[in-house]
């Protein structure tokens, strides 16, 4: 890392990944160590904000799917006051600020008000849920991609989600925030034609103390995440590929999208 990286009047977005500290990159510790203010999600764990040193200050900003404690436009306007104050910025995000993190607003307000931005990477919730669950979200002759897919609308509204492109099956989809939407997700799979013995994941708190799985079929995906997953945060993985959670066997020859009539 070069030492004139962080210099005064700089802003960092940090992933902050899916909430174990030691997931973190080496480069998001010494930036958060660094820094002269953190601006952080409700969903950064707590292990993380506790490698904040006590001297930093620190502002939640408390974003977290139907919970905004502050629209994104005042965030944007503490980014620049932060910067222009001289003061070496980090702006903590759940997992990797590319990802469903409203990245791009933070960076063009503070690019237009005239001071320097970068990223530090971060694991996202997909990535860590599969690994925890010992499975590979791509699969050679299964899962030839996988599709990140935000679950979240604005109140009220339907998903704005090309669901026939998502049901032709040969994928791993991802989909965030995804608890409130669940029955909505089922709904638009199975009516685009993905069958309902699909496998799902159903992952909360990924990679926390509080982590938890549960693998079922994409007909039940509702009704098992109202039941698990109350009030968690939580991500849905869907894809024949989602068959070998917890298990290192070999996939069964039959046990390809085609078994899945895809």
């Amino acid at each position: 890392m070069r030492p004139d990286d962080f210099p005064p009047g700089t802003v960092w977005l940090v992933g902050a990944g899916p909430g174990d500290p030691e997931l973190l990159a080496m480069k998001a510790v010494r930036l958060i160590e660094s820094a002269d203010v953190v601006f952080y999600d409700a969903l950064v764990g707590s292990g993380v904000l506790d490698l904040i040193p006590a001297r930093t200050e620190r502002v939640s900003v408390g974003k977290r799917s139907g919970r905004h404690s502050k629209d994104q436009a005042t965030i944007d306007a503490l980014l620049v006051a932060a910067a222009r104050a001289g003061k070496r910025v980090v702006r903590l995000k759940g997992g990797d600020p590319t990802l469903f993190g409203r990245a791009t607003e933070e960076i063009g307000a503070l690019k237009e008000a005239g001071f320097p931005v970068h990223i530090c990477p971060g694991i996202t919730a997909a990535s860590a849920a599969a690994a925890s669950a010992g499975m590979s979200l791509s699969l050679r002759g299964v899962a030839r991609d996988v599709r990140f897919v935000t679950a979240h609308s604005r109140r009220g509204a339907a998903l704005d989600i090309d669901w026939s492109s998502l049901a032709r099956g040969g994928s791993t989809l991802a989909f965030y925030m995804g608890r409130e939407a669940a029955g909505e997700i089922r709904r638009g799979l199975m009516q685009a034609g993905m069958p309902g013995e699909m496998p799902v994941m159903i992952a909360c708190e990924v990679s926390g103390p509080g982590e938890r799985r549960l693998v079922t079929r994409l007909d039940l995906l509702d009704l098992a995440t109202k039941s698990f997953a109350a009030g968690a945060p939580t991500l849905i993985l869907v894809g024949a590929a989602v068959m070998l959670a917890g298990s290192a066997a070999a996939l069964p020859a039959n046990a390809s999208s085609a078994a899945f009539g895809q």
